[in-house]
């Protein structure tokens, strides 16, 4: 039987570096490579913590070959750490793509989480949400299926919890004020970091606060609705 590396799926912190727990470190310090989202970014946390392992980029336009050198390497016996700019891999980050392969073609390779930061869980852990029933619906479409997809929100049974950009978060807030203007709304902005803030409100709300204090679009949010159905 051949013996395998392992592949470690690495949390990484979603803003403030000193949410890395332990572990994480000694599995990155320990591995043969680690695969990063960006190896600038990933450098800022190597540098934080004394992580000196060999690195190479791993992202959502990886190639074929690059999904085959990653193969070689945990067919030779070496141990690999992927690892997203923040948070899971796989949740909404890279990493799936690989884990799918592997969990398909190469069942008796070792896949390992090492869990950590998230924002999902991070919102979702101070939303008052009761039941712990929710949906995660990763990022909200740009174009095609956007307006499916918040209908979508209003309509369930229980909260949706969905990533938006600073570039569109607007454009929902505006959707939200003209086709449900009742519906409750919780904005986490900038998790974890120094700025870090946490609105609940109607949109109309939510626009107020934007229009009073500008700096509040700023960053990357997650969202969870609260539909009319709750």
């Amino acid at each position: 039987m051949q013996n395998y590396g392992t592949l470690y799926v690495v949390a990484t912190p979603i803003g403030n570096l000193g949410d890395m727990t332990y572990r994480a470190v000694d599995i990155l310090n320990t591995v043969d490579i680690i695969y990063a989202e960006d190896t600038r970014q990933f450098k800022k946390l190597s540098d934080r913590y004394g992580i000196n392992t060999k690195t190479s980029s791993y992202n959502a336009h990886a190639s074929h070959r690059t999904h085959q050198k990653i193969i070689e390497i945990l067919e030779n016996s070496q141990n690999i750490a992927i690892v997203s700019d923040a948070g899971t891999p796989g949740i909404s980050d890279p990493g799936s793509l690989i884990i799918s392969i592997l969990r398909n073609e190469y069942p008796d390779i070792k896949i390992v989480p090492i869990p950590g930061a998230s924002a999902l869980t991070a919102a979702v852990s101070v939303s008052g949400i009761l039941g712990n029933s929710f949906v995660f619906c990763g990022f909200a479409p740009n174009k095609k299926g956007r307006v499916t997809f918040l209908n979508e929100s209003i309509n369930r049974e229980v909260p949706s919890v969905f990533y938006e950009s600073t570039h569109r978060i607007l454009n929902m807030l505006e959707w939200f004020s003209k086709n449900s203007p009742q519906t409750k709304i919780m904005l986490f902005r900038e998790l974890t970091k120094m700025f870090e803030t946490i609105n609940t409100g109607t949109a109309d709300e939510h626009l107020e606060t934007i229009k009073n204090n500008p700096k509040q679009i700023k960053g990357e949010f997650t969202v969870i609705i609260f539909g009319s159905n709750i």
